[in-house]
């Protein structure tokens, strides 16, 4: 019996890596250029004194501090820290707002106070449909920011409001978070490599 569990629990794992992988690699083969692009687009903005704003909920909100973190303190290279903020961590300003203005605006608000033209606006949401990250995003737009989705499935609304939209062609939450990270990695290691060439690579910590 133990044996059977065990020989099922191998398939479920393996089932998972291989979609991930799979999913990783059909997600390359539609969004390549745009990855490039987009990694462009915010070495410029960051090369000329704007900054990046990153926001989601849940599992995306720790993706959007994951991103900001590399990008202000380091991802391969020992390099000046950029300017990146994760809107999702001050407990007193997403309380605040989301008790007077209703939870939808506790993005928004936010990028109102933060944003400025030629800044980077980067809202993560799985299905494309949370309604705190479209408002953030159509308050990035009005204030023209430049704005990208980390986004799957039909990309919801969210997909048809940036500048630039990542879509994970999957309805798996899981997968397309997975997509997320990488597709984050990518992206800091471009604009690292954009900024300031190929310094000496810094030790892991």
């Amino acid at each position: 019996m133990k044996s059977d569990i065990a020989h099922s629990h191998r398939e479920i794992a393996e089932a998972i890596f291989r979609e991930s992988a799979g999913l990783t690699l059909a997600f390359l083969e539609g969004h390549l250029d745009l990855v490039v692009q987009v990694a462009a687009a915010i070495a410029g903005a960051l090369r000329t004194g704007r900054k990046v704003l990153v926001f989601g909920n849940g599992g995306s909100a720790a993706d959007a501090q994951h991103l900001a973190g590399e990008l202000v303190n380091c991802f391969l290279l020992d390099r000046p820290a950029l300017p990146a903020i994760a809107l999702t961590t001050d407990g007193s300003i997403l309380t605040s707002i989301s008790n007077d203005r209703g939870y939808a605006q506790i993005f928004a608000r936010q990028v109102e106070a933060l944003g400025a033209a030629g800044d980077v606006a980067i809202g993560i949401s799985t299905s494309g449909r949370s309604s705190s990250v479209i408002c953030g995003i159509e308050t990035a737009g009005k204030l023209q920011l430049y704005t990208v989705a980390f986004t799957g499935g039909d990309g919801g609304k969210l997909a048809g409001l940036v500048d630039y939209a990542f879509v994970v062609p999957s309805q798996s939450t899981p997968r397309i978070q997975e997509v997320h990270a990488t597709l984050g990695h990518a992206l800091c290691q471009l604009v690292e490599a954009e900024l300031f060439g190929v310094p000496q690579v810094r030790g892991n910590s």
